[in-house]
């Protein structure tokens, strides 16, 4: 046998990084990622613009848009833009927090693996700081929550971030929103708050309708534009003539044939009608479509009817208004209505959309929301969304923690008091999760031109007396954040916390990383078919 032959396991054009250098180049990339957001947080953050490979631009300081936006192909970065993302579906704010605080934590642990502590160990105290930063959160949350303070959150939520001139009456609307939706054991389900927006309006002109909008315009002309104490029918069927499900042919031998045939089509589309119209529905919202005799129908016996609404929208109608959606004619009746106090097609910007206006009791409602721009509107929606996020999770929570990186200050501090209590190389972990937290108030303080070192140290003294003492960043003094109506819900700190320390965790174990560079041509696979479907047969 030959002496020294090398033995190939993985295939050729396999990059590999080991041990060190593997641990090196994810926390590389982590901290990479976290710089790249860090510039957005808080009141003082500035914006980014991305633009796609089509010249589509988006300018935000959301993080989690600015992370899905970004074409980012490094794997360890790619887990902490799932970090940023599960943020966003569990709170939907605090995503920049949780990704500043996942790329300090890889970046603390670089020190400790130096210093020869195995990435185990790191990890291990790593949880058991988190678990007890979740504690320390327990302690100093606020628990009386009322609809002031549910204004605040909402307002704490949307500063910088492009609304700052409507912030208060936009976060009024976003409360009321919430509260209009919101279950009787306390959830909320966000879906049912629908955001239409138009430009060409400042942002003042936003509104609160408890109902639904929809963008589209009623199909005939001939239809009232404005229909009072409007009776809603929801069909999810179209109104036309079927089709046979089999090709069919019919041999018409005499033009009266023809005529009976035409006849007896049009005879079906007026029963059609006729069961909406004898039902007492005078507004029609259907999912599919609508033929031009049925239009001609629905006319003349003064029906606005609507088609091609998408199914999310008369769900959200059907909740609004109380109607049933009705897939058989058949089955209509009088109860199967909705009720609405006004269904008005109006032009919004040099386009029709219909208004569902006044629905009592309504359990979905639509925030319409103006700017002067497509851009300023879009970023409005974002931040939008951001506080109706929050807000859900406080009124279902119930808890609130002051702002301005008070509640970080106060778990690094406790934390320190904790890593005492821990023997063994643990401690130096702990302790490494507690300096890392001080990077939130750190990024708010260099965001608003102040100088860091000052600011944590006026906030560690600061917190000897409150919890809710943090960083007013637009006077650059030390403030109380309670009195200040700087609030955010627990939950957005918590899940920030829980998903940062549990992403830094799964990167610090990994310690070789295989990488194929062979594309699916290289593999004997039809390019087009790689990472999709098999071919039908």
């Amino acid at each position: 046998m030959a002496q020294g032959q090398p033995i190939f396991i993985l295939p050729e054009g396999t990059n590999r990084s080991v041990g060190r250098d593997a641990q090196r180049n994810n926390i590389l990339a982590g901290k990479v990622l976290a710089e790249t957001v860090r510039t957005t947080l808080g009141p003082k953050g500035m914006d980014k613009m991305l633009v796609d490979g089509l010249g589509d631009i988006v300018v935000t300081n959301d993080g989690v848009t600015i992370l899905k936006e970004m074409d980012i192909e490094h794997p360890a970065a790619k887990m902490l833009v799932e970090v940023a993302k599960t943020q966003e579906d569990e709170v939907g704010d605090g995503t920049t927090t949780a990704v500043i605080i996942a790329g300090e934590l890889l970046k603390k642990s670089e020190g400790l693996l130096d210093s020869d502590i195995h990435p185990t160990i790191i990890a291990m105290g790593y949880r058991k700081a988190a678990e007890k930063a979740q504690e320390i959160l327990d302690e100093i949350a606020i628990d009386d929550v009322d609809s002031e303070i549910l204004l605040k959150v909402a307002m704490t939520a949307m500063t910088g971030k492009g609304t700052e001139a409507a912030r208060e009456p936009l976060a009024k609307l976003i409360v009321d929103a919430v509260e209009a939706i919101a279950e009787e054991d306390g959830t909320v389900d966000t879906d049912n708050i629908k955001i239409e927006k138009k430009d060409g309006a400042v942002v003042e002109e936003s509104s609160l309708v408890e109902g639904v909008i929809i963008d589209k315009e009623r199909v005939h002309p001939g239809m009232p534009s404005e229909i009072k104490d409007a009776k809603i029918a929801l069909i999810n069927t179209p109104l036309e003539v079927k089709e046979t499900e089999m090709d069919a042919e019919i041999t018409i031998t005499d033009p009266a044939q023809m005529q009976a045939f035409i006849e007896q089509e049009e005879k079906m589309v007026k029963d059609m009608v006729n069961k909406i119209v004898d039902a007492g529905a005078n507004v029609l919202f259907a999912q599919k479509g609508i033929d031009d005799l049925a239009q001609h129908y629905l006319s003349k016996a003064g029906v606005l009817a609507v088609r091609r609404v998408k199914k999310s929208d008369i769900e959200k109608l059907s909740r609004a208004t109380g109607a049933s959606v009705i897939t058989n004619l058949d089955d209509l009746t009088e109860e199967d209505l909705g009720i609405a106090g006004t269904v008005e097609e109006r032009k919004i910007s040099g386009e029709e959309m219909i208004f569902v206006e006044e629905c009592s009791g309504a359990k979905s409602v639509t925030l319409f929301v103006r700017g002067s721009t497509k851009h300023i509107v879009d970023e409005i929606v974002r931040a939008i969304e951001d506080a109706i996020g929050v807000v859900a999770a406080t009124v279902e929570d119930d808890k609130v923690v002051a702002g301005g990186g008070a509640p970080e200050i106060a778990m690094a501090k406790k934390l320190k008091d904790y890593a005492e209590s821990i023997s063994g190389r643990e401690q130096l972990a702990v302790n490494a999760f507690a300096e890392a937290l001080e990077i939130v108030p750190k990024t708010l303080a260099e965001n608003a031109g102040l100088d860091s070192i000052d600011s944590l140290v006026d906030l560690r003294a600061a917190q000897e007396d409150s919890f809710y003492m943090g960083l007013d960043v637009f006077t650059g003094e030390v403030a109380d954040m309670k009195e200040a109506g700087v609030i955010e819900p627990k939950r957005v700190k918590k899940q920030a916390i829980q998903s940062a320390s549990e992403a830094a965790e799964m990167i610090l174990r990994i310690d070789d990383v295989i990488a194929s560079t062979r594309g699916p041509e290289d593999m004997g696979m039809d390019p087009s078919m790689a990472g999709g479907m098999p071919p039908m047969m």
